[in-house]
């Protein structure tokens, strides 16, 4: 009985080696693809913001609050590409929308931006380019600006959302530029003028 039995399980694993071919050689497992997910670069951006830029004679700063100066709030337009995380290039443009007295402005400038990534979201960064400034005057003041020359600025920006930062610098717009007017004055007046630029950027 026992060789019946042993002979009915021989019968079996035989039968099983048939059915699989009878390759006896070591199977080797699957090889799965491994899916490399690309994060996609988003190296262009644009951005709106609020300044207020203050325009006076040069021997003033801006928190002076004197009769040669004026300030302006200005609505910021402003639009740039990221070679890499260190360097961009940047252009603005900001047109006054509120006047505080005697005058409004419009400027406008391109930049090299050096930048520094602190961390994943913080980032400092500077503006080196070439710009210019108009002004004139409102309620029947003299004043009359139009000139380009070297600007420089510092700011920080922080990520609040995906694709999304906010960022906050200063810019110094113009330094001694020459006035065809101002206050009805001789035209051998120098001006200067800088802004304080709160604002939000969009990658894409």
């Amino acid at each position: 009985m026992n060789k019946v039995v042993l002979s009915v399980c021989t019968v079996m694993a035989m039968s099983s080696l048939g059915f699989a071919g009878g390759d006896m050689k070591d199977v080797e497992p699957a090889v799965v693809p491994v899916v490399e997910v690309i994060e996609e670069e988003k190296n262009f951006y644009v951005g709106l913001g609020l300044s207020a830029l203050s325009t006076r004679e040069g021997s003033l700063d801006f928190f002076d609050d004197k009769d040669d100066q004026d300030r302006t709030g200005n609505l910021a337009f402003l639009a740039g590409y990221e070679f890499n995380p260190y360097v961009a290039v940047e252009g603005r443009y900001s047109t006054y929308i509120a006047e505080e007295d005697w005058l409004n402005s419009d400027t406008w400038g391109i930049y090299l931006k050096p930048q520094y990534p602190v961390n994943e979201d913080f980032n400092v960064y500077a503006l080196l380019g070439f710009g210019g400034m108009s002004v004139d005057g409102v309620d029947g003041f003299d004043m009359d600006v139009d000139d380009t020359g070297f600007q420089w600025g510092l700011g920080v920006s922080y990520g609040v959302a995906e694709d999304f930062a906010i960022f906050v610098d200063y810019v110094s717009i113009a330094s001694d530029m020459d006035a065809d007017a101002w206050f009805g004055r001789p035209t051998d007046v120098e001006v200067d003028a800088d802004a304080i630029t709160v604002g939000v950027t969009y990658s894409f």
